[in-house]
């Protein structure tokens, strides 16, 4: 398994996977309505705007050359996107992934506070990272979340 900073020419992969497991992971626990915002924000143009506006993203591939996890951070303080194939779970890959994008945001200059806007099922993830949520479930535009901050 190598993981890399992303460059453009990932950005049809990324799309492709964290969008599959959007419809399947997350996209039930919305509306109709915010399933389909979602979704459309995992979109090729979408996550080309994300580098275009500065997002840093590392990329898992595995053996055979296929991405298998991405992770994605907005003003270096914000977890965006981690998504880990199904193929790769439960050999600590979401881990490494968040890891390197906390390591990279402290040496860029993050005080130590990250936060994430944690899908429903995600939450105990993000809390053996050590975030804790800021509030219950929220709704906004059909799509469940919950708002959660990490302070080292």
């Amino acid at each position: 398994m190598q993981i890399r900073a992303a460059t453009t020419t990932d950005i049809e992969a990324i799309s492709a996977l964290i969008t599959q497991l959007t419809r399947v992971y997350i996209a039930p626990t919305c509306t109709d309505v915010g399933a389909e915002t979602l979704v459309n924000a995992m979109s090729v143009e979408s996550v080309a705007h994300y580098f275009a506006s500065g997002y840093q993203y590392h990329v898992a591939v595995n053996g055979a050359g296929e991405l298998v996890g991405v992770v994605g951070m907005k003003d270096n303080s914000h977890l965006y996107h981690l998504f880990v194939a199904d193929v790769a779970k439960g050999r600590g890959l979401s881990r490494q992934l968040w890891e390197l994008a906390k390591a990279e945001c402290l040496a860029k200059g993050n005080p130590g506070t990250f936060t994430v806007n944690s899908a429903v099922n995600a939450l105990p993830v993000y809390q053996h990272f050590g975030f804790v949520a800021q509030s219950d479930i929220r709704e906004r535009g059909g799509i469940l979340d919950i708002p959660m901050q990490l302070v080292l």
